[in-house]
């Protein structure tokens, strides 16, 4: 069992904001986010401060502050967490989820020669194989964005690779039918593969954002490593899906019209079917503690692509982590509420991740565990049979009474048998 693990971060002003003098109305202390009401004395119950508790709260509104948290420190936390699960062997996911222009794309791609967690990640994962054990690797990647719900291919020159169709195999789930991977050698390889990619991703200008990613975008990293363990070559095979989704609009802030309107609406779609499968499986989870719990709930995968995509990170096989990103700006109170409930609701997610090695290797490593352990029991029987005999062995004093009574009792057997035979002579005479 594994919960999911759940960060929030804090930017800092954008320029928007500040021409329009805005107010921070979110704090941080430990792990709780506190999200205070817009407005100066607050006239009812629902304008009191809002607090919550997470797994991370990240203060990134100024470099100043001296509980500023960096690129470094979220990747020392988040990053590490993920290629822990990857060289274990388990399925990893990070997702950033947040408004548009809440700073989820900087966390996950970095800006300005600050890498985010995507390229730190990928950069320390070739470092740690080049500097551990004798293992052989493997790593594949595969770039993809879903637009007006349909699915992209990053990775191909022109974006040649339109509308790829999702379909389900029974054991892997979920997976994109053509889509292109790419062996790398080097974290440089995967570096460039991604500049590829995002320079092929769907972005333009709103109001909230002069570049709004209008597609959600998949970096998927198919990591094996083979090795020689107790004389028997294994292997195990981790998916990290990093995922960088597309912010949630209002019409009214965005000023969105024509295509932008027809992107945003079904970003809004695929984030409220999200938000939809999130509640469920939070509910399932609750429930399933619980003896006497109602009939579990249907988990809406299907409804949109990208949760259909995503199916085993939300709910299943994976080790998962969502970053939520928020403004700290009094004008996007709504926005930020709503993506802080959000996230409150996804850290009651539980997941049951696997190490995921050739199941022939498995049973080898099960059936050796089951003859250690009787080897063991049969080893720990011997000695107590040993103990018990020993404990059974007569005194030195006993052994004398027991020869003084087997002499009388054989004295007397003697005695009785002779005058037996005297008698019996007597009659036969």
């Amino acid at each position: 069992m594994s919960a999911v693990k759940v960060a929030v971060r804090v930017r800092p002003f954008t320029d928007r904001e500040r021409s329009r003098n805005a107010k921070c109305i979110v704090s941080m202390k430990d792990r709780q986010t506190c999200l205070s009401h817009s407005r100066v004395a607050p006239t009812s119950r629902e304008d009191e401060q809002k607090r919550f508790t997470f797994d991370y709260s990240y203060w990134s509104f100024h470099a100043s502050d001296p509980h500023y948290v960096s690129q470094e420190k979220v990747h020392s936390d988040l990053g590490q967490m993920v290629l822990e699960a990857a060289f274990t062997g388990y399925n990893a996911c990070v997702f950033a989820y947040g408004q548009t222009g809440a700073g989820k794309t900087y966390s996950m791609m970095g800006w300005d020669g600050q890498p985010g967690l995507v390229p730190r990640i990928s950069q320390e994962m070739f470092d740690r194989a080049d500097g551990g054990d004798q293992n052989s690797i493997n790593v594949e990647i595969s770039y993809l964005e879903i637009y007006n719900e349909k699915v992209r291919d990053l990775m191909t020159e022109g974006g040649a690779k339109h509308n790829l169709k999702v379909r389900e195999h029974p054991q892997s789930g979920p997976f994109v039918d053509g889509l292109s991977k790419h062996t790398t050698t080097s974290a440089s390889d995967i570096l460039h593969l991604l500049e590829v990619g995002n320079n092929h991703r769907t972005t333009a200008a709103t109001h909230m954002n002069d570049v709004s990613s209008r597609s959600h975008a998949i970096f998927t990293i198919n990591f094996s490593q083979a090795r020689i363990e107790d004389g028997i070559p294994c292997e195990t095979l981790s998916r990290i899906n990093l995922v960088d989704l597309a912010g949630s609009e209002r019409v009214e802030t965005s000023a969105a019209t024509g295509d932008r309107l027809r992107e945003g609406s079904n970003i809004n779609k695929s984030l409220t079917t999200l938000g939809l499968v999130i509640s469920a499986l939070a509910a399932n989870s609750l429930s399933a503690s619980k003896p006497d719990s109602e009939k579990k709930k249907f988990i809406p995968y299907r409804d949109s692509v990208l949760t259909w995509l995503l199916k085993d990170s939300l709910g299943g096989n994976s080790k998962t982590i969502m970053l939520a990103a928020i403004s700290p700006a009094d004008l996007n109170y709504g926005e930020t509420l709503s993506t802080l409930r959000y996230a409150n609701r996804a850290k009651n997610i539980v997941n049951k991740p696997v190490v995921n090695e050739d199941p022939n290797v498995l049973l080898i490593r099960q059936l050796r565990e089951e003859i250690a352990q009787l080897r063991a029991r049969m080893g720990n029987q011997g000695e107590s049979w040993v103990r018990c005999v020993a404990s059974m062995q007569p005194k030195e004093e006993d052994l004398e009474d027991c020869r003084y009574v087997w002499t009388v009792v054989d004295g007397t057997h003697a005695h009785t048998l002779s005058q037996t035979h005297r008698q019996t002579d007597r009659h036969i005479y």
